[in-house]
């Protein structure tokens, strides 16, 4: 064999070599943003396991304050609306806004045990308020584990190669589950 078919044949098994390398690094850059976006999903699946745990707490509290407030009709209409609508909600960013609005809807509700001194004092209330509060803490380190994978996948996907590895998957931006604006004011309850 000649010097020249050695090189040749040479030169062809390291671009071989070369395109193995580089099709085998692809195949794990999309393996990786797929498995991202896995993260971000399973990670809302967590959020909303707290939702449904909260939404499934509201109706026993709204049934012990109605007998203490009875003329606060509006506030249990705008709990049961919000209610349907996350259960209604098709998309993450929908169901983040109505349990949003939610947030909202039960600091108030909450602040009703100041104008209700019996209703303070209410042992079914207490425990259904613990249990509550309880629930909203583990919707907050869900949603902030949520983010923190949302973050991930987001941050990967504005990389040069983020952004064709994600298109060529399919696999879109995560929204953020924001805080509320119920939230990042003091509650009031006016009457």
């Amino acid at each position: 064999m000649s010097k020249g078919v050695k090189i040749a044949i040479g030169v062809v098994a390291a671009l071989i070599l070369l395109g193995v390398i580089i099709i085998g690094w692809g195949i794990g850059q999309y393996n990786n943003v797929v498995s991202m976006d896995e993260q971000v999903k399973a990670q809302w699946a967590q959020v909303e396991n707290q939702l449904k745990r909260r939404f499934d707490l509201i109706p026993n509290l709204i049934e012990t304050v109605k007998g203490y407030a009875k003329h606060e009709s509006e506030l249990f209409q705008n709990i049961a609306e919000s209610r349907t609508k996350y259960f209604q909600a098709k998309t993450t960013g929908e169901k983040m806004r109505s349990a949003n609005q939610l947030e909202g809807v039960l600091s108030r509700l909450l602040m009703l045990q100041e104008s209700y001194p019996q209703l303070k004092a209410n042992e079914s209330f207490l425990k259904l308020q613990d249990s509550l509060e309880g629930t909203e803490n583990r919707i907050a380190v869900e949603r902030k584990r949520y983010n923190e994978t949302a973050q991930a996948l987001n941050t990967y996907r504005r990389t040069v190669l983020g952004m064709v590895v994600s298109s060529f998957a399919g696999i879109s931006e995560a929204p953020y589950y924001a805080v509320p604006e119920a939230e990042k004011d003091t509650p009031k309850v006016k009457f």
